[in-house]
């Protein structure tokens, strides 16, 4: 019998622990070590026996690989009934604030890292993107509208071009560094621009506040892009436009050493799945060479 596999697989303390962590995050292998304070080959075994029984599953991303609680079939079904049984456990809520420094952690350190390069942001930017005008293609994307807002807007490059379409544009995001040179860069032409400091994740917007959404090149930075889509569902008004431009799926690691890229790019099921699970209907799409055989691409999607 199956349920017999699943409770042998955490018929061990230390599995026990990562199962819970693991259907409340999807970790890396060097964020599971940390915040189970273990070695990693210690880790990986329990891993691969969390993951051959089915309570578990990994995606490879390059070189790095992610854990997380199966969330279908037989194994997504135990994974609910444990959560409700586990959930009030003393013992397992430390383990999880454990986790959750970790990821603050992680969390401070990608602020610390944009806060670094915000000067020079744009001419990073033009590095990695050559003379694509990314732009460009996004405002041909948005309707005019009354509210608009750039979720994730860097030093506000496209905050000017976003006003053309939107009586207010509201640019978001979590490095105050970047914020900085979003203010001086609007300094003489930011009429009708609110700046706000906040996480993608979390958005510091009113449900349904907003005509129109953009995340731009942000969604391959943080751990749970998935959230940051369902927060851009929660500020739309019904009819309301989303814009989406980030890299299409690819091997280069060293957009990961460089520019802390926590995901490779996506693929466009993945992007369109999480669109429909935050009440998004997708209704447009269009892929762009950029360089070193990387590519963008760009959706379209309306709220329901």
């Amino acid at each position: 019998m199956e349920i017999i596999g699943f409770f042998k697989a955490l018929g061990d303390e230390t599995r026990l622990k990562l199962a819970n962590l693991l259907m409340r995050h999807e970790l890396s292998v060097n964020e599971i070590v940390a915040a189970m304070r273990m070695g990693q080959s210690r880790i990986s075994r329990h891993l691969r026996i969390l993951t051959d029984s089915g309570i578990l599953k990994s995606r490879r991303d390059g070189l790095w690989v992610f854990y997380t609680a199966e969330k279908e079939g037989d194994g997504g079904r135990f994974n609910e009934l444990f959560m409700k049984l586990a959930g009030g456990d003393r013992d397992l809520q430390q383990d999880y604030g454990r986790m959750k420094a970790v990821l603050e952690e992680g969390s401070r350190e990608r602020t610390r890292f944009f806060d670094s390069i915000a000067v020079d942001w744009d001419h990073i930017k033009k590095d990695l993107f050559g003379d694509f005008d990314v732009s460009g293609e996004i405002v041909g994307r948005i309707p005019r509208c009354a509210v608009a807002a750039d979720l994730g807007c860097g030093t506000g490059e496209l905050l000017p071009r976003i006003r053309e379409k939107a009586k207010q544009v509201i640019g978001i995001d979590r490095s105050p560094k970047m914020l900085e040179e979003a203010e001086r860069r609007l300094a003489s032409n930011g009429r009708g621009i609110e700046l706000r400091i906040g996480e993608i994740e979390h958005l510091p917007m009113r449900d349904r506040e907003a005509d129109a959404a953009v995340i731009n090149m942000v969604l391959h930075h943080i751990p749970a892009p998935d959230a940051g889509i369902r927060e851009a569902g929660r500020v739309l008004k019904t009819g309301g436009s989303l814009v989406i431009a980030d890299l299409a799926k690819h091997q280069n690691e060293e957009m990961r050493k460089k520019y802390e890229h926590r995901w490779l790019g996506f693929t466009r099921k993945n992007i369109e799945r999480w669109l429909t699970e935050s009440g998004l209907s997708p209704s447009g799409y269009s892929q762009f060479d950029i360089r070193d055989g990387m590519k963008i691409d760009l959706y379209v999607s309306k709220k329901k």
